[in-house]
């Protein structure tokens, strides 16, 4: 028998709060090595749909329901993070109500767009970068090959 190694999959969430004016987004600080401010989001599990892991990882780190809305890209970077080759699907969703930390999240933080660029963990700037593409004119991720 042979092991067969592959990445990582996991799953982020840009979380657009509607009750806000201009819709702010979600970031959470995490609990957990590494440190920093980070997109919501965590590893799909044996058995489940990304779309169901978004679901479930945006509640346990923010305790809001969201609604999916996009797929942003996927994020393949082997250098992402620092632990281990993981595979990013990133969405945009959309929630009403207030986010609170709960889970792998020390705290929540609502920013606006005009507040971006900020310092982020993994690679959650450049994701951040696409994102701010995508709700200006509708374009998903560009292909990246390195």
């Amino acid at each position: 028998m042979f092991t067969i190694q592959t990445p990582h999959l996991v799953t982020d969430i840009i979380i657009e709060l509607l009750d806000l004016p201009d819709r702010p987004i979600v970031l959470i600080e995490r609990k957990y090595p590494p440190y920093g401010l980070a997109i919501p989001g965590g590893f799909v599990d044996v058995g489940e749909r990304v779309e169901q892991a978004a679901l479930r990882e945006a509640a346990e780190e923010t305790t809001l329901q969201v609604s999916l809305q996009a797929l942003l890209g996927l994020y393949s970077d082997p250098t992402r993070d620092s632990r281990s080759h993981t595979v990013s699907a990133v969405y945009v969703a959309q929630a009403h109500g207030m986010p609170v930390a709960a889970d792998d999240a020390k705290n929540v933080r609502i920013v606006s767009l005009s507040e971006l660029p900020l310092p982020m963990a993994f690679d959650h700037a450049t994701i951040l970068s696409d994102y701010l593409l995508f709700r200006s004119t509708g374009s998903v991720t560009p292909l990246r090959f390195g």
